[in-house]
């Protein structure tokens, strides 16, 4: 049975939100993270990142802590970046998955930075598992991810210093909260 003939049904069906937060590899401003992680925390969502060091594990770690001191099921989830080699062992990438990913989703996917829109990059699947996005400071990965949102229709914002052209730069992290909270009511 399809998801719409459930619907129809009346079937209650119950999925998982996802809010994907995108930034820095490298540099975080811990205080910026700390509030994006504990408002998807505080939203009851899981959180997407793609599990290396500066935002994505800033974030997390905030995450992991306000959603334990909740109580909440939801989970942090990581996909990370890896490489296959000519006789076929797997590697990840040095530091891959920071130690808040609690659900490592390993791929093949080598490509990232300027290389992030590329089809060998595992960007497609960060925005493509989002229902929103939260665009924080970064450099070409996290440029080509937010190209990779637009072009997937993915709703976005961005919260920080910048935004990159295109983008909604929230002033404050009570607009990100209602940017999300809107988007995460929808169908």
């Amino acid at each position: 049975m399809t998801a719409q003939a459930l619907k129809r049904s009346g079937s209650v069906l119950r999925r998982r939100r996802v809010v994907a937060v995108i930034g820095s590899g490298t540099a975080a401003d811990a205080d910026i993270c700390q509030q994006v992680g504990r408002l998807v925390a505080d939203l009851g969502c899981d959180l997407l990142t793609g599990a290396g060091g500066g935002v994505m594990e800033e974030v997390g770690r905030a995450f992991c802590e306000r959603r334990d001191e909740l109580g909440s099921t939801a989970i942090a989830i990581g996909i990370v970046p890896g490489d296959i080699s000519p006789e076929g062992h797997y590697t990840t990438k040095p530091g891959y998955p920071n130690s808040w990913v609690e659900l490592a989703i390993y791929t093949h996917l080598p490509r990232s930075g300027e290389d992030g829109k590329d089809v060998l990059s595992r960007n497609h699947i960060s925005v493509l598992s989002a229902d929103a996005i939260v665009a924080l400071p970064g450099g070409p990965g996290t440029h080509s991810e937010v190209a990779l949102a637009k072009q997937y229709g993915i709703a976005l914002i961005a919260y920080g210093r910048h935004a990159p052209g295109g983008v909604e730069l929230a002033p404050r992290i009570g607009r990100v909260r209602e940017f999300l909270v809107s988007q995460l009511s929808q169908p």
